[in-house]
């Protein structure tokens, strides 16, 4: 378990230990220094044996538009949450080459397919994602080296981020509805673990935002100019004064589940998409582009 706050480590690695009867290993990393992951890496090989899969899911976001941001703020974002992918997935490769086996599962995003408006880094970030993980696909191809690489891409997720994510909008932030729990990701990442593919959509806004995209990205340019705020942000006001996790991690006793428990669903339908993709992108297809339709009417466009 990797990440920079050593007491929540300690937490995790406890609640991993109670439910599961394994072993955990909590070190204490900043994933945007890759010498701190390759350290760790080697750690895990020296203290728990073989690295058989490896799972990249950290990520770091500000709530703002681009007019509002800093560059400390882009270089930070990106160095978390593309480059701290990159950085595990060279040190799990730096172990599992050698031995031609393992897995990589990288948690992407919706938003690795479409961007939205206050999230611009963090979009970007995810398209960054996915572009290494083509290139790194082909060469293990061509290396004919058996280490699968998956990417989870997963919806709006009930988690603590969007409380302590920096957020200069003044007011709070939300996930755009609909909200999955942390454990639906969880089942998809576990599932691509064992049972590799090239992608893994998790939930029907996933799918939504990946197929709609291709068919009209300049009608949704459009459609989230009003709706990607409103969906984002609540009518609460912000508190000026809440810590943020982008530099430094926030004290106290986080766990998986964010504030909006009431309106998350506990299932989605990943492992069938992933399953019998086919079917369903041709269903999918003839559904948005009647939705798009219906869409532009209303818009006038």
């Amino acid at each position: 378990l990797l990440s920079r706050d050593p007491e929540r480590l300690d937490h995790a690695a406890m609640e991993v230990r109670r439910r599961f009867g394994v072993r955990a290993l909590p070190i204490p990393t900043d994933v945007a220094d890759a010498r701190a992951v390759t350290d760790a890496a080697d750690r895990v090989e020296r203290e728990l044996g073989p690295i058989d899969v490896w799972v990249n899911v950290a990520m770091a976001t500000v709530f703002a538009p681009v007019h509002a941001l800093t560059a400390e703020e882009v270089q930070r974002s990106t160095a978390v949450t593309y480059l701290g992918q990159v950085h595990g997935i060279m040190a799990a490769l730096r172990h599992m080459r050698p031995r031609n086996r393992g897995s990589i599962v990288c948690v992407g995003s919706a938003l690795a397919h479409r961007g939205i408006p206050l999230q611009s880094v963090y979009c970007g970030a995810k398209f960054a994602l996915r572009g290494f993980l083509d290139s790194l696909r082909s060469e293990l191809y061509h290396d004919r080296i058996k280490i699968s690489v998956t990417e989870v891409d997963l919806p709006a997720v009930n988690t603590p981020q969007f409380d302590w994510a920096r957020n200069k909008m003044g007011r709070r932030a939300q996930p755009v509805p609909p909200i999955f729990q942390p454990e639906v990701a969880a089942r998809a990442i576990v599932f691509g673990a064992f049972h590799p593919r090239r992608q893994i959509w998790v939930g029907f806004p996933t799918v939504k935002a990946v197929l709609v995209n291709k068919i009209a990205p300049g009608l949704i340019d459009h459609y989230l100019a009003d709706a990607g705020y409103s969906g984002q942000l609540t009518d609460q006001p912000a508190d000026p004064q809440a810590p943020g996790n982008l530099f430094d991690p926030v004290p106290g006793a986080y766990g998986a589940h964010g504030r909006f428990d009431a309106q998350a669903r506990d299932a989605s339908w990943e492992m069938v998409t992933s399953r019998h993709r086919d079917a369903f992108l041709a269903a999918a297809l003839v559904g948005a582009a009647y939705g798009l339709h219906r869409l532009a009417k209303r818009l006038g466009i």
